[in-house]
């Protein structure tokens, strides 16, 4: 992504995958139950985390902007997603150079889901 925007994590999981964005930018890690943790540019976690993985590294760059990055996030949701994706049972969250993570309205993941289609 952008240097504003640069991590990406899709889960179906309770699992966690902390983001913060510090002086070298944006950060995101994957937590471990033993309490290993892991750093990231782009992950996934939970059921059918392999294939979710393989999909982010195909389509994860550097310079990818913050729109192409929640779509992409979406993209790996629905690869192994079972059911209908909505704005009820899906949650998306940013974190940009204000340091402030923020969960998308369900409003805001409605719009990037019918874009999606």
């Amino acid at each position: 992504m952008s240097a504003d925007y640069a991590c990406l994590c899709a889960s179906d999981s309770d699992s966690t995958a902390p983001c913060s964005y510090d002086d070298d930018g944006p950060q995101l890690y994957q937590v471990d139950p033993s309490g290993a943790y892991f750093g990231w540019k782009a992950s996934a976690i939970g059921k059918n985390y392999t294939n979710a993985k393989t999909f982010l590294e195909k389509r994860y760059s550097e310079d990818l902007e913050l729109e192409d990055a929640i779509h992409t996030s979406l993209l790996t949701l629905r690869e192994g997603f079972e059911g209908e994706m909505t704005s009820t049972n899906i949650e998306l969250g940013i974190i940009g150079p204000d340091r402030k993570f923020r969960i998308l309205t369900g409003a805001e993941v409605a719009d990037y889901l019918a874009e999606a289609d």
